[in-house]
């Protein structure tokens, strides 16, 4: 036994430095902190520790750990998973979640060089828009607000990162204006990512260089560095920084969320499917759920096909949908021109399906006219559907033959709007009748988005009813004049509409077009291919 007793011995001391080096950073961490005071940067534990009197904010140089210092949450799992269910697909995002106990396991520079590799391998660089058109929305409520109030301060702001720069880059520049982002580069053959990234290295370097040049200048005497301990010291902030804030994950805890009036720029469009934050526990639940919701969206599906209306609407309610109505009683009693032509309705667009459900509110058949509808959404909608052509004279004489025949719903916005702001009204429907009916929908999902920008349109609808419990809110407001019988232009008309429906619902309204969502979200003009 006593031969065996060395081994026993390196066993436990392995297992002890294995479990245990965390003890050793109380030592590490007042040796260090030493060493920064020699250094002549000065180290407070938390920004309650600022100086009542700092200099003046155009002499400010702040830099920033964006892992450390800038989100609440210390796991990155959830934006990799975005990452893989949008960009790879359904197999890689499995793949990934199996790998989340091996990633827990190894280290942390394993674990991101493992995550970044099943994400990025074999993905086009082309066709990479996650981290412009998806991952803007979850980062953006996960920033804490303490540490966005110390970046106002600066005159100059510098983000670095460990994580890739394509995924970081647009939400720092683009909604929190920072000036500089330093993040790793991806490495590329022929067009596609190759899943690894540059060396830790050249990301230091530019910093590095970055700063110096900034020192040299002489414009910014005075750096701030907020960033953890370890980040610190990587990054060499010390040589560099005249104040260090050092974040702990402890106090994160306290940190509070950014609200969205305080975002410095609104968050209007975003891509994706998924409409949660895919943390290890909600992805789990999401594949848990995808078999028995398919399931369902298929009953759901069949339900609204051949099924009255009657029947069709209490049986769906049964199954998850919750569909709310609120009539303007001044309506029932209105009868101007429903002799001779169908009353107009017009609504903000929030899916594919807000035709369908106003349908299944008033229990009438409804006319639909959009802007783009794929044939296979064609094909299975329980209602009448007209595809626009986008040239203004054959439009508006499709409409007027149509409203000869009957009621019509119409979404002049041209394209959908996940969040809570109404996109500019095409002023067309004014000048078709003057029985326009607004009417404000609004709807909610938990788990999957029934919109897409980059993605096959066909599928929104699946999607949307795949959710458990989807929702929909109607709001049937009060009748207005159109241009002929009224002194307002078409334009007037459209814009008032527009704030009736934006009052209704309390969402902002813009001058943004259908034009600008998809140069934003999808690099092109809109212009759908149907299959």
């Amino acid at each position: 036994m006593a031969q065996f007793f060395p081994y026993y011995f390196s066993f436990f001391f392995f297992l002890y430095r294995l479990l245990f080096r965390q003890a050793k950073y109380p030592k590490a961490l007042h040796r260090n902190l030493s060493n920064l005071h020699a250094n002549e940067g000065k180290v407070f534990p938390s920004f309650a520790h600022r100086p009542s009197s700092p200099p003046s904010k155009h002499q400010i140089l702040v830099l920033f750990s964006v892992e450390e210092a800038l989100l609440k949450s210390s796991s990155l799992f959830p934006y990799f998973m975005l990452v893989a269910f949008e960009a790879g697909g359904l197999f890689r995002a499995f793949l990934l979640f199996v790998l989340y106990p091996f990633l827990c396991l190894v280290s942390e520079e394993m674990g991101l060089k493992t995550m970044i590799f099943v994400c990025f391998f074999g993905v086009k660089t082309k066709s990479f828009r996650v981290g412009n058109a998806v991952l803007p929305k979850f980062f953006l409520e996960d920033v804490a607000l303490e540490t966005v109030e110390m970046l106002k301060e600066g005159g100059k702001t510098v983000g670095f990162s460990n994580i890739p720069r394509v995924m970081i880059e647009s939400f720092l520049r683009d909604y929190l204006g920072i000036d500089c982002v330093v993040g790793r580069e991806m490495k590329e053959f022929g067009g596609y990512f190759l899943g690894v990234m540059e060396d830790k290295k050249r990301s230091k370097d530019a910093l590095e260089t970055m700063i110096g040049s900034q020192l040299a200048l002489g414009s910014y005497p005075h750096v701030i560095g907020i960033s953890s301990f370890k980040e610190s010291l990587q990054y060499h902030l010390p040589s560099h920084c005249n104040e260090i804030y050092l974040v702990r994950r402890g106090d994160k805890r306290s940190w509070q969320h950014v609200q969205r009036e305080e975002y410095t720029k609104p968050l209007i469009f975003h891509d994706g499917r998924l409409a949660f934050s895919p943390t290890p526990l909600a992805t789990l639940t999401m594949f848990m759920w995808l078999p028995f919701g398919f399931a369902l969206s298929i009953i759901r599906l069949i339900i609204a096909l051949m099924l009255p209306y009657k029947l069709s609407t209490p049986i769906l309610y049964y199954t998850g949908f919750h569909l709310s109505l609120s009539p303007d009683s001044s309506l029932e009693n209105s009868n101007t021109t429903r002799k001779t032509k169908g009353r107009l309705y017009v609504c903000n667009h929030r899916t594919l399906l807000d035709p369908l459900y106003l349908s299944f509110s008033l229990q009438k058949d409804l006319t639909a006219v959009t802007y783009s509808l794929s044939r296979v959404s064609e094909l299975l909608a329980p209602i009448k559907t007209r595809r626009l052509t986008r040239d203004r004279d054959r439009d508006g004489e499709m409409m007027g033959k149509l409203l000869s025949q009957g009621d019509l719903v119409v979404c002049p916005e041209g394209t959908t709007c996940r969040e809570p702001y109404l996109l500019r009204f095409s002023p067309l429907f004014a000048e078709m009748s003057d029985d326009i009916v607004p009417v404000a929908m609004d709807s909610h999902v938990s788990m999957f988005y029934g919109t897409t920008a980059g993605g096959l349109k066909c599928l929104d609808p699946l999607f949307f009813i795949m959710n458990p419990r989807p929702s929909y809110t109607v709001q049937v407001l009060a009748g207005v004049s159109g241009v002929d019988n009224s002194d307002r232009s078409r334009f007037e008309v459209a814009n008032h509409v527009q704030s009736e429906i934006g009052e209704a619902l309390g969402f902002g309204c813009t001058k943004l077009t259908r034009r600008d969502k998809y140069l934003i979200l999808a690099g092109n003009e809109g212009i759908v291919n149907t299959p």
